[in-house]
């Protein structure tokens, strides 16, 4: 009988479970070094939680920058795969709403072909609608986008999905005193109901502004303005809203945010807005 307290010799233990000593004390010494990329983690940890799952490497990596924490964007991507940290995947819209055109509607030269990548502000414009369900009702977002900088420079959003969405949101863009002229600024759209509708051609054409269409069922075509109700959709909480006001204060303060805090990898890092005025110093 072996005595109690009789400790097994690590190589008779080794030997049980078929491993070798210096594989042993090889694990031994891994299991209790600390973890070099702890502290780094708990504020990666952070911001990751803070956006609700939905940043990727790129914001996460800016809000550090923002921060003072300098941090090489190729670390940032190594601690989330290391721990798991994978941001939501934005899926694209199940459904387009598609209603009958009369004789009297008609499309427009796709004038852009997807030149998206503008260097002057105020030039080439995007515009397109989306829908937001909230406590099993809808509301309807019409933006106009400034491809060169990313600027929302206008928006409505309505409960019915009218004429009056879009030829509001025009009468906005035009109110719009940072923008100096819409004369020979062109805006780009799809083939849908609104932007072919006689009313809103001649409204374009009043502005002196120029219209271009993307190709029937080629939603590419329009691929910044379509990103753009992306994030704004993995960004805000709209359904959580009770009543219509709520959701228009809520879109309405992303707006401010997007254009004004919302710094973007592909804009040297910088909000729309200072980007374009970025842009405009340039010039």
């Amino acid at each position: 009988m072996r005595p109690k307290n009789k400790k097994i010799p690590i190589a008779t233990l080794c030997t049980i479970v078929g491993v070798s000593k210096s594989g042993y004390y090889g694990w031994l010494a891994h299991t209790h070094q600390p973890d070099k990329d702890e502290e780094d983690y708990v504020g990666i940890k952070e911001i990751f939680d803070k956006s609700k799952r939905k940043y990727g490497w790129r914001s996460i990596h800016m809000r550090l920058t923002e921060q003072g924490v300098a941090m090489n964007h190729k670390k940032v991507q190594r601690i989330m795969r290391k721990y798991h940290l994978f941001a939501k995947i934005r899926r694209r819209n199940p459904y387009k709403m598609i209603m009958k055109k009369s004789h009297e509607h008609r499309t427009c030269e796709n004038i852009l072909d997807r030149q998206f990548i503008q260097d002057t502000p105020f030039i080439v414009f995007g515009t397109d609608i989306t829908y937001l369900k909230y406590n099993n009702r809808f509301a309807y977002l019409s933006a106009v986008k400034d491809f060169a900088t990313g600027e929302i420079v206008a928006w409505q959003l309505k409960e019915h999905i009218d004429m009056s969405l879009v030829t509001e949101t025009l009468e906005h863009l035009k109110r719009n005193t940072g923008i100096p002229t819409l004369t020979d600024v062109l805006i780009h759209s799809d083939q849908g109901f609104h932007y072919t509708n006689p009313l809103y051609i001649s409204m374009i054409k009043s502005f002196n502004m120029i219209q271009s269409m993307s190709r029937k069922g080629n939603c590419i075509d329009n691929a910044p303005t379509e990103s753009f109700f992306g994030h704004l959709k993995d960004d805000v909480d709209y359904k959580q809203c009770k009543t219509f006001q709520e959701l228009y204060t809520l879109i309405e303060q992303y707006m401010t945010y997007y254009n004004t805090q919302r710094h973007q990898w592909h804009k040297n890092k910088m909000t729309p807005v200072q980007y374009r005025d970025h842009l405009l110093a340039l010039a």
